[in-house]
């Protein structure tokens, strides 16, 4: 079945419209952001941060409140070596995921390079990640040596 001459233009319109926008969208990645390093030995080394302690506060939204967590992360040589969360939960049942979360984030993210952390879902909680990564990111820009 051919299609009327008419619509010939218009999906070529859109198709460039399309393909313009991918363009466009490729130049959007985030400016500044750190990449990864490799040493000698062929190793990544992650990003170049300074070791010490970092606290930030990272916030999520629930759908019954909005919630803050305060991450605080040891870094040594661009991992991290130490973390610990505390909870300011407005509902008992974020008080039940920002427990959760507290209580298994250690096992995730210490010994892993600063670079490589993006927590999505830690024993069963996931919104409180969000605030996590949030964290993180100010973390990473504060120790960004």
């Amino acid at each position: 079945m051919t299609r009327p001459a008419a619509a010939r233009p218009l999906r070529l319109g859109a198709a460039l419209v399309g393909i313009a926008g991918t363009v466009a969208l490729a130049g959007c990645g985030a400016t500044g952001s750190t990449t990864a390093d490799t040493s000698s030995d062929g190793s990544s080394s992650g990003g170049s941060y300074a070791d010490g302690t970092y606290t930030a506060t990272g916030s999520y939204v629930t759908p019954e409140s909005v919630e803050t967590i305060e991450v605080t992360l040891t870094l040594e040589s661009g991992e991290i070596s130490a973390v610990e969360i505390q909870g300011d939960p407005q509902t008992a049942e974020t008080q039940q995921y920002q427990s959760r979360f507290i209580g298994g984030i250690e096992d995730e993210v210490v010994g892993v390079a600063l670079d490589d952390i993006q927590v999505d879902r830690v024993a069963g909680s996931s919104l409180t990640s969000g605030g996590f990564n949030e964290a993180v990111e100010a973390i990473k820009d504060e120790a960004a040596a």
